[in-house]
């Protein structure tokens, strides 16, 4: 206040455009005083939103905050500095000065209609790419190529058929070479991205080379329980490799799953399609002899 009267002179500054610094806002801006409103994400609001309820009122976070928001916007008091950030303060009580550091938006704020048009059409999230970068010669064996292609023409569509290709690869190779997915990639025109993406989900796949047969040891609850632990340090030992490895002669492959669904005959191993119920540690070993070519 100016000294002798009751004049209100000077402005405020408020940190923070969440509920709190809002309603400070809100109070002050009502009190007479110009009120600089400083943000650092690129609009008021804060976190609140992303709340349900409100505690101990249990009100609709929203519906607290969306008043504060719109008197916020609309009162003559309170400049919104938002997507900015407090650079230095210099001074005393009652004379400070105040540097804030305004972020490019490349938009005009005064413009803005809130219609998103500028997130889709960003030219920083979407990259435009003048040059196409020159697409890798794919380096695929002759008879790769005609066994995989023969698969491709058995599948009309794009996207949708690709699970069904991917089994058929992993059944006709027995696992997903990079090369075939490339090729998958340029006869279907789909992503290579996206390839991956499922290839990696599901279990069934794998971008490693495999053996002619695939043991998997179930470590669900009921095979837990019965010694599915036992039955697969048994075959590490001898098979000579880790659970998810491949030996040498790429004869074994040793997986183990959380659960097949049989747990009445827990515990269980399956070598490639076949399955074993109520194994034990001895049984289990000597399936290496009965698939071993």
């Amino acid at each position: 206040m100016a000294k002798g009267t009751d004049k209100k002179v000077g402005a405020v500054l408020v940190v923070g455009g969440g509920v709190g610094g809002m309603q400070a806002s809100l109070d002050l801006a009502e009190g007479g005083y110009k009120v600089y409103l400083v943000e650092k994400g690129p609009s008021i609001g804060g976190v609140m939103a992303q709340l349900d309820k409100t505690f101990p009122t249990n009100d609709c976070a929203m519906c607290t905050l969306a008043p504060r928001m719109v008197d916020c916007g609309g009162h003559l008091n309170i400049e919104k500095l938002t997507y900015s950030e407090i650079e230095s303060i210099e001074g005393s009580a009652g004379n400070f000065m105040v540097r804030v550091k305004k972020k490019a938006r490349s938009v005009d704020p005064d413009k803005c209609t809130g219609c998103g048009e500028c997130v889709e059409n960003c030219l920083v999230k979407n990259i435009v790419y003048l040059e196409q970068p020159a697409v890798p010669k794919i380096e695929i064996e002759e008879d790769e190529r005609i066994r995989l292609d023969k698969i491709l023409s058995s599948y009309e569509g794009g996207r949708e058929t690709l699970v069904p290709i991917l089994q058929d690869i992993t059944i006709e190779f027995n696992w997903l070479p990079p090369e075939i997915l490339m090729r998958v990639a340029e006869v279907k025109q789909i992503p290579l991205e996206h390839i991956l993406r499922i290839a990696t989900f599901y279990k069934a796949f794998s971008l490693k080379p495999r053996g002619k047969n695939i043991i998997t040891v179930c470590t669900g609850t009921a095979c837990h329980v019965k010694g599915a632990q036992r039955i697969l340090d048994r075959l590490e030992r001898e098979l000579g490799i880790e659970t998810g490895e491949t030996t040498s002669d790429m004869q074994f492959t040793l997986e183990a799953v959380r659960c097949l669904g049989c747990c009445g005959l827990s515990p269980v191993v399956t070598v490639g399609e076949d399955l074993y119920g109520q194994m034990n540690p001895a049984k289990a070993a000597a399936l290496i002899d009965k698939y071993h070519d």
